[in-house]
């Protein structure tokens, strides 16, 4: 985990200083999933299905979570996929236990674990 200091200036400015830190952070041939309020949300069971799709990949997994200030359109264009985590705005440290507990449990979906229990209505 690689986290930025917040940062400081015009919103445009501290989107672009805050790319250049995310894109340099990232291993390469990375597969960068970028999570964006504007992106499209998912289920949990949609999100199972991708993360294997992602793994199979044989690429570095990396989510970024964006800024106060959203992301670039440099780290967008680089992102292979984007993701919301609902259209409510989370603080960051809530947003990284938020996506923890959704890899945990699309890992437990795809291990057929009763934790997500499916079948509530």
């Amino acid at each position: 985990m690689t986290e930025l200091a917040e940062g400081r200036g015009s919103p445009a400015e501290i989107k672009r200083r805050e790319a250049a830190l995310v894109l340099a952070a990232l291993p390469a041939n990375a597969l960068l999933v970028a999570l964006d309020l504007g992106a499209p949300s998912a289920t949990s069971e949609a999100l199972s299905a991708q993360l294997s799709q992602w793994r199979e990949t044989g690429r570095a997994l990396c989510f970024a979570i964006g800024g106060a200030e959203g992301f670039d359109a440099s780290v967008l264009a680089r992102a292979d996929h984007a993701l919301s985590l609902g259209h409510l705005t989370w603080p960051h440290m809530l947003a990284r236990v938020m996506l923890a507990e959704q890899l945990f449990r699309a890992q437990s979906i795809a291990a057929n674990h009763p934790y997500h229990r499916a079948g509530r209505p």
